[in-house]
């Protein structure tokens, strides 16, 4: 009756050791009551395909259609089978269905699916009964502790108090840098959390090499973009301390700002004539590492600047493939195998639709073309390529223009991986200023940026 996070790393097979638990259970539980799997769209394959190579004896039914649109219904599917699969959008769509009988167990991959306690999928993943319910993600938290707080409120009902006591409790004075909070809340959530890391578990992985390429823009780039810059800021400033009404305005600015220190061409058509030193740099790169035989990963939160980079890769002859949130699964499939075996050269991903549920060991080189303040979403999608199946060292280089917003996205995200390492790994002794993007570090993004 009590749950738990299995937090280890990406890469380091929790979808194996789940099938694991899942057989075992199996084997030793005379109930006959399936456990449920709910997982991202784009993964939910990848756990059939992982059942039927490691744990073949499972009966597994793939629930990927709500039940009027699937062929004899849901029930059906759920009489036959050791393991059901399913998506979190049907689950969503049909909760009524799913919560009306009882589970042998309720796993939840990628969990920060679930991180916001406001949406109906973390609503629809608390209705269903399960005696054992386990979260899946290499990243409990991705921007503040209350996403911590969302998924533990679903595996260990009753652990935490309210969100508005826990956030009194915890997530303020962490974030204020109140030291006997965070070690009390390590305590608490120690026995439910099971984290593991790279160097824990694979010591024989290649090493990862990390490394920042400044890139100074064209002066009439940077006057455009100094320009825009002031605006911004003088329309902004007012802005920020009623944060909470004018979150939405505040983010496009901050977002108009990322797009200009990319590619002055994809805040409006006109600036085309402006040389994009971000793209010029990319593929001064990209010719010395595809001359000599290696492959790799682009990465960009952008598709439009993504696109910038595809029309150029297309212009030179190179063979990539490409992936974003809008490409449809069959297309994903196809475009993942023509990489894998060796038809394309490069892999153009948008950060959203590749973070999580590919396996590229691939690939030696990832380019992340624009910096987030997010450092798990980064993490996750070097970690596509610096996983267990890696024998390569694996090369990663963040481009960063200079003297622009994307400088001080470095910063912030600095502080905010030393306050998540410090939560979720007890032996560490980082320390931190918070992980939520406050008024605090709005103003920091666009005093000087």
């Amino acid at each position: 009756r009590l749950g738990g996070i299995l937090a280890d790393d990406m890469g380091l097979g929790k979808t194996v050791q789940t099938l694991a638990l899942v057989a075992h259970a199996r084997a030793t539980d005379a109930s006959g009551a399936p456990f449920l799997v709910v997982a991202p769209t784009s993964v939910a394959s990848n756990w059939v395909a992982e059942a039927a190579r490691f744990t073949p004896g499972l009966r597994v039914a793939s629930v990927t259609a709500t039940d009027a649109t699937r062929p004899g219904g849901l029930a059906a599917a759920f009489a036959a089978a050791d393991l059901v699969v399913t998506t979190y959008a049907v689950l969503r769509l049909d909760i009524d269905r799913f919560a009306a009988r009882e589970w042998g167990g309720l796993i939840l991959d990628e969990a920060q699916f679930v991180k916001n306690p406001a949406t109906k999928v973390h609503d629809a993943a608390r209705a269903i009964r399960a005696p054992f319910r386990l979260a899946l993600t290499g990243t409990p938290i991705e921007n503040h502790t209350g996403e911590l707080w969302a998924i533990l409120r679903i595996v260990a009902p009753g652990l935490f108090p309210s969100r508005r006591a826990f956030d009194e409790r915890y997530r303020r004075p962490i974030e204020a840098g109140h030291r006997e909070r965070l070690e009390r809340l390590r305590r608490r959530i120690r026995p439910l959390m099971l984290r593991r890391t790279k160097e824990e578990v694979a010591p024989e992985l290649p090493p990862k090499q990390e490394q920042v390429l400044t890139v100074e823009l064209a002066a009439r780039h940077r006057r455009l973009y100094d320009a825009t810059l002031q605006r911004e800021r003088t329309k902004l400033l007012g802005l920020v301390d009623d944060l909470d009404r004018q979150r939405h305005i505040v983010y496009r600015s901050l977002t108009l700002l990322r797009m200009l220190a990319l590619d002055a061409s994809l805040i409006d058509d006109e600036h085309r004539g402006i040389p994009s030193a971000k793209l010029d740099a990319l593929f001064e790169q990209l010719e010395d590492v595809l001359a000599e035989g290696h492959r790799a990963l682009v990465f960009s939160q952008f598709t439009s600047f993504l696109g910038r980079v595809g029309d150029r890769l297309g212009a030179e002859g190179v063979p990539f493939a490409w992936i974003d949130g809008s490409t449809p699964a069959r297309r994903r499939d196809a475009e993942i195998a023509r990489f894998r075996s060796g038809d394309a050269s490069v892999f153009c991903i948008s950060l959203k639709a590749g973070g999580f549920g590919l396996n590229l060991t691939e690939a030696d080189y990832v380019f992340l073309l624009d910096p987030w303040w997010n450092p798990a979403s980064e993490e996750q999608a070097v970690d596509r390529a610096h996983r267990i199946g890696q024998d390569k060292q694996v090369m990663v280089y963040r481009l960063v223009a200079a003297g622009t917003i994307e400088e001080k996205v470095m910063a912030l995200k600095r502080r905010k991986g030393e306050v998540i390492a410090s939560v979720l790994e007890p032996a560490g002794d980082a320390q931190g200023d918070g992980v939520a993007l406050t008024a605090s570090d709005l103003r920091g993004l666009l005093a000087d940026a």
